[in-house]
């Protein structure tokens, strides 16, 4: 039961494969005489090139974007500079770190008494500590929040 399932496995696997190779470069991506900007004048409605207005599909996108358009208050202007200041540059938070350093915990190691070397001289046990990462790993602004 399992080497007929196998075997038909590798037969619809062979003809898929197969059928694969069969079909021809053209068929799949046709040849014209259009280039590019053909295909891009086409797929605007005409040659209309975004902002120009040209072109039935232009002059549409122009109305939804105008409609949509409306003028900042002085709330939104007050809100997108204070946004703003978080990420710019100042001697106030030039002293500040923005960026975080990761915990990397310090690893304990104890070797056992061994001999070493060429003339096997004793060594006594000791422990090591080491790093667990090789680098220290920074957090992006705001990624880390609570102290450590």
């Amino acid at each position: 039961m399992r080497r007929t399932s196998i075997e038909a496995l590798a037969a619809l696997l062979t003809f898929a494969l197969l059928g694969g190779c069969a079909t021809s470069k053209d068929e799949v991506l046709p040849h014209g005489n259009h280039t590019m900007l053909d295909v891009w004048h086409q797929e605007t409605g005409g040659g209309a090139i975004v902002g120009t207005g040209g072109g039935q599909a232009g002059r549409q996108l122009l109305d939804a974007r105008q409609g949509l358009r409306r003028p900042l208050k002085e709330i939104d202007a007050q809100t997108a500079a204070a946004g703003q200041a978080a990420y710019t540059r100042s001697a106030t938070n030039e002293i500040q770190r923005q960026f975080r350093r990761l915990p990397n915990p310090d690893l304990v190691m104890y070797v056992f008494p061994h001999l070493a070397g060429s003339d096997p001289v004793p060594v006594p046990g000791y422990s090591t500590v080491f790093p667990l990462y090789q680098r220290v790993q920074y957090a992006m602004p705001g990624e880390r929040v609570e102290d450590y």
